[in-house]
């Protein structure tokens, strides 16, 4: 079938495709990205259309080094599919988009619309005026025009959701180039945010993740410094809301009341993604992180005593410069102490804009490399040996879609447990859905996974199972897919493995 035969496949309506880049906030943001679209009467390629589409977007991310030879290398990949095919469109939103702006189009004058982080609602809108105009259209806000959860959302879960509380971040981390790519910290009212809770939770959801690029800051901008944790308890009270995650806080702002937060509060997952980026405190300092390596491992031990079963991960940036055997020794100290159930390494990526870009004592790709190895090595034993805890236990997990790949060779099904560890669970005879909840028992551990090869103990049948059956049910007469937005509620105002608000936070 011809590339023009399969746009025509779906009722010969426009389709569009978007692919994404980074951070769960970006995840987020594409999922508006196809909400705005399927309100603008597109409808979704099918799987593995690989650009076929009609609208192709590409939601960037700007944190690591060779973001930018990824995207070039995409847009060439689709070129000559574009001049084959008269009417195609493509799109570049997101970080990138937002730092590199004119450059996109004179690399690739191919590409019909760039828009930046702050007006992905104006994507429909830039694309009808590229069409007509017949020139590409370049439109980058300098600051949010509106909270983006007034937008139409076409989610991908029909039992978990993201809810952002905020946008923007307040910190100035030398190595991070997010917060002059999303701007200052802009928080939601707390009453908009749990409308969307509620109607999310009326639509099937059982389970919402709050976003933030720095989510534990939040009330900054409001006014509340216990803002956070009165969100987390007010998350308790909402009928019918199982679970509660939040990603990605700052350990300058974690403080005792979220921790009491967490512990009270039944639906706030015993999970906590806590970014350390370093152990050394000269090289916390040269970040402009805002905290050393006393107070990181304080908060740690704060948490798991509040919360003894708490699984902790983290983030960190090997090689940032000036960074000595001494400092790094100091990362392996602090990964030893803190036992993180996982840890996202990252090697150091110089980003231009960045303060620590322009710093002397830039280390060789060599002992990077090789600390990176030794950090890994490390975290992989004590991922390991924590998980080997869990073997014995009896946890209730939420039946994931698409977690297991080779559950369908293996006759397993996954899911996740409260503290959001990945189970491999033997496939019962009864009838098990996504959103369902299961009783199973712990019985073998490796380091990125649990199994349970038992009989499954207890199948809760829930309200976001029937929320994944009937979306289910709904693509199957309407092949395209079905718009899942969410009501526009309250005032206009919403990350693994993904990580936090941005990768490096």
């Amino acid at each position: 079938m011809s590339s023009i035969d399969r746009s025509q496949s779906v009722g010969g309506t426009r389709t569009y495709e978007v692919r994404t880049y980074g951070c769960q906030m970006n995840v987020h943001d594409s999922e508006r990205l196809s909400g705005l679209l399927e309100d603008a009467g597109y409808v979704r390629a099918p799987e593995g259309s690989d650009g076929d589409a009609d609208v192709v977007v590409f939601n960037t991310c700007a944190v690591r080094e060779n973001a930018d030879n990824k995207l070039y290398g995409n847009l060439g990949h689709l070129a000559p599919k574009k001049a084959s095919r008269p009417g195609m469109q493509i799109a570049v939103g997101g970080c990138l988009a937002q730092k590199d702006r004119d450059t996109i189009v004179k690399r690739a004058p191919w590409v019909d619309v760039v828009f930046g982080t702050h007006n992905i609602g104006k994507l429909p809108v830039l694309l009808e005026r590229a069409r007509v105009q017949e020139e590409a259209q370049v439109e980058i806000a300098e600051s949010l025009e509106a909270f983006p959860s007034t937008l139409p959302t076409r989610r991908e879960s029909a039992y978990a959701a993201w809810v952002s509380i905020s946008v923007g971040c307040n910190n100035t981390c030398t190595f991070c180039i997010v917060p002059a790519l999303r701007g200052k910290e802009k928080d939601r009212r707390p009453g908009d945010i749990l409308a969307e809770i509620e109607a999310l939770v009326a639509e099937g959801v059982s389970e919402i993740t709050l976003l933030g690029q720095n989510v534990n800051a939040y009330g900054s901008d409001i006014g509340d410094r216990e803002a956070f944790s009165k969100l987390l308890r007010a998350c308790g009270k909402i009928d019918g809301l199982e679970r509660v995650r939040f990603t990605s806080p700052h350990p300058r702002d974690f403080t005792d009341d979220v921790i009491a937060a967490m512990a009270e509060t039944p639906n706030v997952m015993p999970q906590l993604h806590m970014p350390l980026q370093s152990g050394s405190d000269p090289i916390l300092k040269a970040m402009r992180r805002s905290y050393r390596q006393e107070r990181y491992l304080g908060i740690i031990e704060k948490v798991r005593a509040a919360i003894p079963h708490a699984a902790i991960s983290t983030d960190i940036i090997v090689g940032f410069p000036g960074e000595t055997e001494e400092d790094f020794e100091q990362t392996l100290h602090v990964v030893r102490e803190a036992r993180f159930a996982q840890a996202f390494t990252f090697q150091y990526s110089k980003r231009p804009g960045t303060p620590a870009a322009e710093m002397d004592g830039q280390i060789p790709k060599k002992v990077v490399q090789e600390r990176y190895e030794r950090l890994v090595a490390l975290q992989e034993e004590i991922s390991w040996e924590e998980n080997k805890k869990q073997v014995g236990r009896t946890l209730e997990l939420m039946v994931a879609e698409g977690e297991g790949r080779k559950d369908g060779a293996t006759h397993r099904l996954s899911g996740r447990a409260p503290d959001s560890r990945l189970v491999h669970f033997t496939k019962p005879e009864q009838e098990v859905r996504p959103g369902d909840v299961v009783t199973v028992e712990i019985t073998y551990a490796a380091p990125h996974h649990l199994l349970a090869e038992g009989a499954v103990l207890e199948v809760r049948r829930t309200r976001a199972g029937d929320a994944w059956e009937k979306r289910n049910t709904e693509k199957a007469a309407r092949p395209a897919g079905v718009l899942l937005g969410l009501p526009k509620v309250g005032v206009p105002e919403p990350l693994p493995a993904v990580t936090g608000g941005c990768a490096v936070d």
